[in-house]
């Protein structure tokens, strides 16, 4: 494309720019997503390249063309000094836009809640997709290899939860781009089915224009050979060209330029500095001045670090802009890329570096700009013994533990390698610092800080404190070390009775989850008499709650629901916000539903979801939904506790909640998966699970077990399923968990048939006893006796047994369970009389089908023709006439997307979180083959109308 085709454009600043070079595919690739974006649908496409290969300059002409065509355009960006900032790159692109997003205030109310993260990005998300119904939005995000951890966390799942929606992400990164975060984040976009644009080296063609463009004349051949020695890269090939015009290495006659032999830079870096030397010397100070900074800088504050009236910069600013070293945007000036200011502060001496980062840290402080923007000013510029430096960078950290862990850590490292030995203050750094390292995932490095710095350097009390702090955080992560950690608090001498109290009763929590019982017992008796004697009604409460857990798998569950019950009084008496564990209601409602009494145990979870959510408790929240996704499961309502355990996931993965996750929303995805024949999604989670089985809790190892101990059933491998059992089965006769956690009675005899498959009958029978006992010690509750009944007549080939465990599920809210006795009693009367058997087929087809058990139903569907009964297809009870590929739940989700409302409105109409929101709408979108929700609308329209 000539210049006649492709005329000089005038940039959002108002800067004459010459038009994009060699990216011909690329900017037709963009439009071409414009044009769908316009249809209703958006998506997320990735430019990637080298420094200086121009990325950030295709953004710019990608933005101009955006907001030519009438869409709304939000631009932010990452940047090396501001990784302290969350979520700053992306507000500062929504809040600049033509109509600011965002009420301020509103956010700085979230910044200061405790689980921040989790807020803003709910709040992030409501007003994106308000704009989004109204108006195609673009939303550019360059230099994302500078994210903060939160913005790349609100990268990667607002453009998940938001892909029904007219949204356009276009995000630009460095190739190679080596930060775990942004790794990550990249690969979560590729999933989500991000297009990536990498841009390559630059044609000869393309060098020829650019080199025509920048010396206004055609080049001749030695010009052009010149120029090629950038090697095609864009910003290196536009440095050397504007150097050897302003060294006048080259003279344009007759609209040809020539080279007149003078001597050519080298490298990039020489060409940007004698480019420097070439300014008076006020502005040459301003640029230098600026490159310490960072990439943004305002005159103000320039005036400031130079000592000088604003009013005398103004030419140096003019000069330095008319020398394309810096631009203006909005009242901030900035470099007009990355490469020139790296080139610039590399020409200045250390110490100077450093004493004007230092001094532009205090004036920003002295301003009240907030104390992330000052840490990485002073984090690279403040020496041994700063005491100044060092309370700034706790401040700081402090400030970002709870959105962004990951940079907090930085900077409590950074103060504590700032904190001399004998310094009184080093104990408490260290402290700070090891549950920052818990807090971002980062458990090996804490534990050895923590082996290295605790014993012995602080007084007892205050280590107790820090003992407690890292049992809590590491309860998120591994149970065992949490344990260990509250043990060592509990042991120091001389420590107040409430913190011992609260210290022995976090330890038989966690050894509770490890699945020790018989040390868990003992540690119950130590929690309840340190409670008693501390008068702290909140570590009793939890003491109480873990004596319930100890009972329960000593199969006295009479016991287990009494103390269950003394617990939630107790919790509810000092309060959820003094609580040391999740809410206790939590087990009750666990309690409830292992009992078979889901209706009851839904009630619970869903009163804990209204309640935590009112109360801004979001990890709490996210627990109760794994519960209520658990129940869901039980009470064979499939597709929606694939919805809820989907939701705990997306939550699990902000909140980093793991070992809660794995053992009660992954258990609820595979069982889900196998019973509607996604056996594809089912591998997929299993190898999610196969992480558990290298945990040091056993019921973290026992749930990963069994968890792909089904799935390798499920692909005709039962020898290979045993294998995988072979530790959870040397637990049988122990007190504690076996199989799965939490414990499902009705897991027994699906253990039991797989045992038989596997010609394991010793095991088979070993699994029978276990149901057995536990039924005979518990016989206020029938699912035990109808699990025992079922599991006995596998063992025994008794359909007498099976008939009766199908009697007694059938007062019982749990249909699969059910289902699969009278498939069992139907198989085995037509193994003698075929007619015998159907009646007692159908009704488990009928109930396989309402439950939405696809490859259960698909199973007896087979045993049936093969009695000569066919069955005709069918869809689930739940599905609405119209929509006959959709559960009732999905309906309800769709209708009201399709009024316009957001995902919060449909929740909070639907009593429901917004993340069960998203995924209801994932799956109809993808039943109903639509990508968007202009799509929806139509077709809703078209449907309930009758068109």
């Amino acid at each position: 494309m000539d210049r006649s085709q492709q005329p000089f454009l005038t940039d959002v600043a108002g800067d004459v720019r010459p038009p994009v070079r060699g990216r011909e595919e690329e900017l037709g690739f963009i439009g071409a997503r414009f044009d769908v974006l316009a249809q209703g649908r958006g998506g997320i496409v990735c430019v990637e390249g080298v420094p200086g290969s121009g990325k950030s300059r295709l953004l710019v002409e990608v933005q101009v063309a955006a907001v030519r065509r009438g869409l709304r355009v939000f631009r932010g960006g990452g940047d090396p000094d501001g990784q302290f900032v969350p979520l700053g790159p992306l507000l500062d692109g929504l809040l600049t836009g033509p109509e600011p997003l965002f009420d301020m205030d509103k956010l700085r109310g979230l910044a200061a809640a405790p689980e921040q993260r989790f807020w803003l990005l709910q709040e992030l998300q409501d007003r994106l997709e308000e704009a989004a119904l109204s108006t195609p939005l673009v939303i550019i995000l360059d230099d994302v290899q500078w994210l903060d951890d939160v913005t790349l966390l609100a990268l990667r799942t607002l453009s998940a939860r938001l892909s029904s929606h007219a949204i356009l992400w276009l995000v630009a990164v460095r190739s190679g781009a080596r930060a775990a975060g942004v790794r990550m984040t990249l690969d979560r976009l590729d999933q989500s089915g991000a297009h990536r644009l990498r841009l390559g080296l630059l044609a000869d063609t393309a060098v020829a224009q650019i080199t025509e463009d920048v010396l206004g004349a055609l080049p001749d051949p030695a010009t052009l050979s010149v120029a090629r020695r950038a090697e095609g890269v864009p910003l290196l090939l536009v440095e050397l060209l504007r150097s050897m015009r302003d060294e006048h290495s080259l003279v344009v006659e007759h609209g040809v330029a020539r080279l007149t032999g003078g001597r050519l830079p080298d490298r990039f870096q020489s060409s940007v500095r004698q480019r420097l030397d070439q300014l008076s010397e006020p502005t040459r100070e301003i640029v230098q001045a600026a490159s310490a900074v960072g990439r943004t800088v305002t005159v103000d504050l320039l005036a400031e670090l130079l000592d000088k009236p604003t009013a005398t910069l103004i030419a140096p600013v003019e000069e330095a802009l008319h020398a394309h070293l810096l631009v203006e945007r909005d009242d901030r000036l900035l470099f007009r890329h990355d490469l020139i200011r790296e080139a610039v502060e590399g020409g200045l001496p250390v110490s100077v570096r450093r004493a004007l980062r230092r001094h532009a840290a205090d004036v920003l402080l002295r301003r009240g700009a907030p104390l992330t923007e000052a840490a990485a000013l002073m984090l690279d510029s403040a020496g041994p013994g700063d005491r100044r430096a060092v309370e700034l960078l706790r401040a700081a950290a402090a400030e970002l533990a709870t959105s962004a862990p990951s940079s907090a850590v930085e900077l409590s490292r950074q103060a504590l390698e700032l904190t001399a030995e004998q310094d009184p203050d080093r104990a408490a750094i260290i402290a700070e610092t090891m549950l920052l390292l818990w807090q971002a995932g980062q458990p090996a490095e804490a534990r050895g800080l923590a082996a290295v710095a605790l014993p012995g350097s602080m007084e007892p009390e205050a280590e107790a404190q820090v003992r407690l702090g890292l049992a809590r955080v590491s309860g998120q992560y591994d149970f065992a070390e949490a344990a260990q950690q509250a043990e060592a608090g509990a042991a120091l001498p001389g420590i107040p009775a409430s913190l011992r109290a609260q210290l022995l009763a976090l330890r038989c929590l966690d050894l509770s989850m490890v699945g020790d019982f018989q040390a868990t017992a003992h540690a119950v008796t130590d929690a309840l008499e340190a409670a008693a004697q501390a008068q702290d009604k909140a570590a009793e409460a939890t003491a109480v709650a873990v004596d319930s857990v100890v009972q329960f798998y000593r199969m006295d569950w009479s016991a287990a629901f009494e103390s269950a019950d003394r617990a939630s009084a107790l919790a509810r008496e000092v309060g959820f916000a003094h609580s040391l564990w999740v809410p206790e209601a939590l087990w009750t409602a666990f309690l409830l539903n292992a009992a078979g009494r889901s209706a009851e145990a839904l009630a619970e979870s869903e009163a804990g979801v209204r309640e935590t959510q009112r109360q801004g408790q979001a990890a709490a929240m996210g627990l109760w939904i794994m519960n209520r996704s658990r129940v869901l499961l039980d009470a064979g309502r499939l597709e929606d506790a694939r919805a809820e355990a989907e939701a705990a996931s997306a939550m699990a993965d902000e909140l980093g909640m793991g070992n809660f996750a794995d053992a009660t929303a992954l258990y609820t995805l595979v069982r889900v998966a196998l019973h509607m024949n996604d056996l594809e999604a089912a591998r997929a989670y299993a190898t999610d699970a196969k992480r558990m089985l290298n945990d040091p809790a056993i019921l973290v190892r026992n749930v990963g077990s069994w968890l792909l101990a089904l799935v390798a059933d499920a692909e005709n491998d039962p020898g290979r399923a045993m294998a995988l059992l072979d530790e959870s089965f040397g637990t049988f006769d122990l007190d504690g968990p076996s199989l799965a956690s939490p414990d499902d009675p009705a897991d027994a005899p699906v253990f039991v048939r797989m045992a038989l498959r596997a010609g394991a009958p010793r095991r088979a029978a070993a699994a029978v006893a276990v149901a057995e006992r536990r039924a005979a010690a518990n016989p206020r509750f029938p699912i035990l006796a109808a699990a025992a009944a079922h599991a006995r007549g596998l063992l025994d080939n008794d359909p007498v047994l099976l008939v009766r465990s199908a009697e007694l599920y059938d007062g019982l809210s749990r249909p699969i369970p059910r289902a699969s006795a009278l498939e069992d009693t139907g198989r085995k009367l037509a193994a003698r009389r075929g007619v015998h058997g159907v009646p007692h087929l159908d009704q488990a087809l009928d109930l396989y089908i309402r439950s939405g058990a696809e490859r259960d139903a698909a199973r007896v569907r087979r045993r049936l023709r093969a009695l000569g009964a066919h069955r005709r297809r069918t869809t689930s009870k739940g599905s609405v006439t119209q929509w006959p590929e959709l559960t009732a739940s999905e309906v309800a989700v769709i209708r009201l997307v399709a009024q316009g409302l957001t995902n919060r409105q449909a929740a909070e109409r639907l009593a429901i979180s917004p993340h069960t929101v998203s995924s209801h709408l994932r799956h109809a979108f993808t039943k109903l083959d639509i990508t968007s929700r202009v799509e929806l609308a139509r077709l809703v329209d078209a449907r309930e109308h009758g068109e």
